[in-house]
């Protein structure tokens, strides 16, 4: 299904669960968006430093010679959601005052650090009180490394540990919903990312699920590596005056504006739902969603390019 809106135009104005992230799919497909605009001297070294991930040899069996090196740069985009249920990582989801934060030590580093998958600006349309959002998000964490990967003494563990966190919480930060959080009556302490309200598709005589993870889904579930990489060669290349825009206040901004705008549209109101989603939410919620992929894809490779140069 196709949407009439063409590439929506982007606010620039700043506004101080059980699912958190694109699907491995979505995320798979920003970062091959991504791989696709390196430099070669940014791609090398890209490479090589994925290969320093423990996981390195499980996201490149099967694949061949020619094809290992973007597998793995696809594939290490899904790592920060697979620690999530890997052994030997802590939780840290709702305590970070009881766990910490580490400093930038890389893989040694064991935290699953939930709260660096986006940003929580509050909002509030029917005049909740509003709370602030936790300090340690995805802004700071992008921020922390972009100079630490493009820091000549900065140790290469670290770079590695980095740059697979970059390319998993630039592609988070571009879904509308991981930039948001409503506070209504219904939801006094907000609904962290639109994680609280349950939405069907056409008909609620189907399945169910939660307004964040429709929208994650929208570019897609179950792909492969390779399937992922077809996928993202079939989405429009952003414009290149938004993809050149670096910095990720105005990246989480976009987002916060879009979700204010379609995710919580009609259908979408107050309260936890099931809300139906017509034929028209779900055009334009696709839309944005491939429209969204192209411009973290783009921004993503503009960051490493000019880390790594």
């Amino acid at each position: 299904m196709t949407s009439r809106l063409g590439w929506l135009p982007l606010c620039a104005v700043l506004a101080a669960s059980p699912a958190e992230a694109w699907t491995d799919t979505g995320h798979m497909i920003v970062a091959a968006i991504a791989y696709d605009q390196l430099t070669p001297a940014a791609r090398a070294e890209a490479n090589r430093l994925l290969r320093l991930n423990p996981d390195y040899r499980n996201w490149i069996a099967g694949a061949s010679d020619a094809d290992r090196d973007e597998v793995a740069f696809v594939t290490a985009a899904t790592w920060p959601d697979a620690i999530k249920s890997k052994y030997g990582y802590m939780d840290d989801r709702n305590r970070p005052w009881r766990v910490g934060y580490s400093p930038n030590v890389g893989y040694a580093d064991k935290i699953q650090h939930r709260n660096w998958h986006g940003v929580l600006i509050p909002f509030s349309p029917d005049g909740t009180h509003l709370k602030i959002p936790v300090a340690r998000n995805a802004l700071t964490q992008i921020a922390l490394f972009r100079n630490a990967l493009g820091s000549p003494d900065a140790p290469d563990d670290v770079k590695s540990y980095d740059l697979t966190w970059l390319l998993h919480i630039i592609g988070d930060l571009h879904q509308p919903l991981h930039a948001v959080a409503r506070f209504t009556q219904a939801d006094p302490l907000g609904d962290r990312w639109g994680n609280t309200e349950k939405v069907c598709v056409s008909t609620c005589d189907g399945q169910r699920m939660i307004l964040h993870q429709y929208w994650d889904a929208l570019l897609g579930d179950g792909y492969s590596a390779q399937e992922a990489i077809q996928a993202a060669a079939r989405i429009e290349p952003a414009p290149a005056s938004e993809a050149a825009i670096a910095d990720e206040v105005s990246w989480a901004t976009e987002s916060f504006e879009l979700a204010k705008r379609y995710a919580y549209a009609e259908p979408v109101g107050l309260g936890h739902g099931p809300f139906v989603l017509d034929e028209a939410y779900q055009a334009t919620a696709w839309n944005i969603a491939r429209q969204r992929a192209a411009l973290a894809g783009a921004r993503l490779a503009n960051l490493i390019n000019a880390a790594l140069r």
